[in-house]
């Protein structure tokens, strides 16, 4: 009883172990729910156990025995159940998987149906020892009209022969594997590419409709023999043409010449031009064909060329190419000949009628426009841009009657009808317009030849109007010829008396009776020498009346003896006479003679302020020198003490003298420039530092009056030749002056630039501005004018400024505008013509 309970209990123990690993490998390779039930199992079956164990423990033998077997039959039923459910479990799960399995199979295999069926394919598969095939697509397109299993029988869609060949193809593909790729055309005319191969254990047959390559193939085809036939004719014609003609490749090289450019060259042959390179063209002329290539645009144009020897122009046409460039040159050299002469005579025709006063306008049989030259477009103002486009004669008349050019009819169609029939004429007819401007015209139609008319239109207006007032002036000259105060004769080429005024008589007391008789100039001569006996003026004047060869013009001054001064000019006339004319100048002579006695004296007194000014400037620079220099040594602190009064006194005195002094050196320099003494003592000038020296000497007279200085000069000036200390010095007297013209609070402004050819200095004020009537004086000895402002001065600031400019070769002008200021502009040359200007 102990072995048995010992044995069941290893049993057991076994049992638990067995059935604890299975139920870890089952919950760990089930689903979640699965391991759930089998633990749920394990622990009634380990209860089982236990109750079973104990229920051993206090039984008998045989009823051990009896529980073992019963329990045995328990266990196995319960184990059986759990296997069972398990069993079902996993089934349920592997269906689940092979269900989405072959649905994604479909799928696949739908999508791929669709890619096979995109185009009009059929595929024929047969397995291995299998005779019947498995067909896919649509055969449609074979236009059997049957099913699916009648696309092997290859007769009924191909003819005998291609059923013939393609059903041996399939047997030995099935048979040994070979594979094949033939072409057919169906009984219904389509292209079939038919393809077999061995694929995976099984024979496949691939039939895809290529009717639309086929039919590209073919239409290609007959593109390329269309190509070919039309160049072939395209050589023959080009080989044939008397003109050269070539192909050139992307370099630019020859690749083609017809037998015209062989010969033109000079070639043995096309070939040997095109592998010797011989060029039809020089270099120039390569040159812009060339470029014009590179613009990417055709050349068309004539050329130059030696052809056969002989100089020929060519007509070239280059047009560039996708793989280079084709040309051809006809020979146009006695085209271009014929238009040079034609358009040389055409030329020389229409510039003699340019030249002609007359108007001409040639109209054709058409009635159109043909001709005109540039009178006929003055005379009537017509525009060029109208004319040149060949209107018709009846538009013409048209815009001449809009402008009221033409005569004013009642009825203007009849007019032009009356005209126009020139037209039909065989005669010219002349015509006289009277135009609304007051113009007479003189119209002449001339039939042509050809059917048109020519209009020969002259203005008239004027030769009326000329011999109208030639008239009129024959009246005016003989009224005008008797009231003049001048005595006129004219004597013809015979030497006498053809024309006389009443002052003539009047003058050398002449009866008028006696010259009416036209004497002759002997006759006029002694009649008029009791007034004048000097021989020789009368010889001069007889000479200039007589004189055959050489007839020129004289003029003389004859002083009669009643103290009257008579000035003779004689005038050579056209036609051989001779116009003589006595002015008498007696009250001109006095007057002259008043003037000049009169500027003497101006002179003599000028001469003399001038020489006063000068010794009364050196004599007072002595004493004005000594005043300078006592005034300084009284400001010397080392001379003593000075009190606030006499500190002020002496600032005043310094003032006045440096004042004073400044003008007596200006005066003396201007007297030494007018001498001719005065010497610049050139040299290279800093021009920023000049105009800064010059800026501090105004710079307390700017402080006192409120006025700032704006100095605007470039960091590159640099310098120029010239007197620094002159420089200097008109540069001051310019700022002093636009100081003392300037408002309080204004700005005075020095500028200065550097042009190619001199430095132009200019200062500007905004002051009272100077008249117009004032300017021209301004630069004037001792001229000063305050114009309402607080300046005061001697009136040398601006006359030393233009002596020093001038003297450097420079100019200085003005430029004021009343009310708004004034700006002085002193331009000086650069050093060369600085350098003579002071040399001389």
């Amino acid at each position: 009883m102990p072995d048995v309970v010992r044995m069941n209990s290893r049993g057991l123990s076994a049992f638990l172990r067995t059935r604890t690993i299975r139920t870890t490998v089952v919950a760990s390779s089930s689903s979640p729910l699965l391991s759930s039930a089998a633990r749920a199992d394990d622990l009634n079956i380990a209860h089982l156990l236990a109750a079973y164990a104990r229920v051993l423990a206090s039984l008998e033998q045989h009823e051990i025995a009896a529980l073992a077997l019963t329990l045995g039959i328990v266990f196995f039923g319960v184990v059986t159940a759990i296997m069972l459910v398990r069993t079902r479990t996993r089934a349920a799960v592997a269906e689940a998987a092979a269900r989405r399995e072959i649905m994604a199979l479909k799928a696949e295999a739908d999508r791929l149906n669709a890619v096979l069926l995109a185009e009009p394919q059929v595929l024929v598969a047969w397995a291995a020892a299998d005779d019947e095939p498995d067909i896919l697509g649509d055969p449609a397109f074979l236009a059997t009209g049957a099913s699916p299993p009648r696309i092997l029988a290859f007769n009924t869609w191909l003819d005998a022969d291609k059923a013939r060949m393609l059903g041996h193809a399939v047997d030995a593909l099935r048979a040994r594997g070979e594979g094949f790729a033939l072409s057919v055309t169906t009984l219904a005319g389509r292209h079939v590419d038919a393809e077999g191969r061995a694929v995976g254990g099984r024979a496949v047959m691939r039939l895809r409709d290529a009717s639309g390559a086929k039919r590209e193939l073919a239409d290609m085809a007959a593109q390329h023999r269309q190509l070919q036939s039309d160049v072939e004719a395209m050589r023959t014609l080009i080989e044939a043409l008397p003109a050269p003609v070539w192909l050139r490749d992307a370099a630019g090289r020859l690749a083609f010449v017809n037998a015209a450019y062989a010969r033109a060259v000079d070639a043995a042959d096309r070939s040997d031009a095109v592998s010797r390179g011989i060029e039809l063209f020089d270099r120039t002329e390569r040159e812009e064909l060339a470029r014009a290539r590179s613009r990417g645009g055709f050349f068309s144009g004539r050329l130059p060329a030696i052809v056969t020897g002989g100089r020929r122009v060519l007509d070239v046409l280059d047009v560039p190419t996708q793989r280079g460039a084709a040309g051809i040159g006809i020979d146009a050299t006695e085209a271009e000949t014929l238009r040079v002469e034609i358009g040389r005579m055409v030329e020389a025709h229409r510039r003699t009628l340019d030249q002609l006063a007359t108007g001409v306008a040639m109209f054709d049989a058409d009635r159109k426009l043909a001709f005109y030259n540039a009178a006929y477009r003055a005379l009537w103002d017509l525009d060029a841009a109208f004319l040149d486009q060949g209107p018709s004669d009846a538009a013409v008349l048209d815009r001449l009657r809009a402008a009221r050019k033409l005569p004013e009819e009642r009825d203007f169609r009849d007019w032009k009808r009356q005209l126009h029939e020139a037209y039909q004429a065989i005669e010219a007819k002349q015509h006289e317009w009277h135009l609304p401007d007051g113009r007479t015209l003189r119209v002449v139609t001339t039939p042509n030849p050809e059917g048109g008319i020519t209009y020969l239109v002259d203005d008239v207006s004027e030769r009326l109007d000329l011999e109208r007032r030639f008239d009129a002036l024959i009246r005016v000259l003989g009224e005008t010829l008797d009231n003049l105060a001048e005595a006129i004769a004219v004597f013809g080429s015979d030497g006498r008396v053809r024309l006389h005024n009443p002052a003539f008589a009047r003058m050398w007391r002449l009866l008028p009776d006696a010259l009416a008789e036209r004497p002759h100039i002997e006759v006029v001569i002694a009649w008029c020498r009791p007034l004048h006996r000097d021989e020789t003026a009368w010889q001069t004047l007889r000479s200039a009346v007589t004189a055959l060869d050489e007839r020129r013009a004289i003029s003389c001054r004859l002083e009669r003896n009643d103290g009257s001064v008579v000035d003779c000019t004689t005038v050579p006339l056209s036609d051989g006479a001779t116009l003589v004319a006595f002015q008498d100048i007696t009250d001109t002579i006095n007057v002259e003679r008043a003037l000049r006695e009169r500027n003497e004296a101006l002179e003599t007194a000028d001469q003399l302020k001038i020489g006063f000014v000068h010794h009364v400037s050196y004599e007072l620079r002595s004493p004005l020198t000594n005043i300078i220099g006592f005034a300084h040594f009284l400001g010397d602190p080392a001379t003593g003490p000075l009190t606030t009064k006499q500190s002020e006194y002496l600032g005043y005195i310094t003032a006045s003298t440096n004042a004073l002094l400044a003008i007596i050196n200006n005066i003396l320099d201007l007297a030494t420039i007018n001498a001719g003494a005065m010497t610049l003592d050139l040299g290279d000038v800093d021009i920023r530092r000049t105009m800064a020296a010059a800026a501090e000497g105004v710079q307390d007279r700017l402080v006192k009056d409120g006025i700032a200085l704006d100095i605007r000069v470039t960091p590159d000036i640099g310098s120029f030749v010239a007197d620094e200390r002159r420089l200097r010095q008109i540069l001051f007297n310019l700022l002093s002056n636009a100081v003392g013209f300037s408002p309080k609070g204004e700005t005075v402004t020095l500028a200065v630039e550097r042009h190619h050819d001199g430095v132009v200095f200019t200062v500007t004020d905004r002051g009272p501005g100077i008249p117009p009537d004032v300017k021209d004086r301004v630069f004037a000895l001792f001229e000063t004018r305050t114009l309402g402002s607080r300046h005061r001065g001697a009136g040398l600031g601006l006359s030393i400024v233009r002596s020093f400019v001038e003297l450097h070769g420079g100019t200085v002008l003005i430029d004021s505008i009343v009310g708004r200021g004034t700006t002085v502009s002193c331009a000086f040359p650069l050093e060369h013509a600085a350098a003579r200007t002071a040399a001389e």
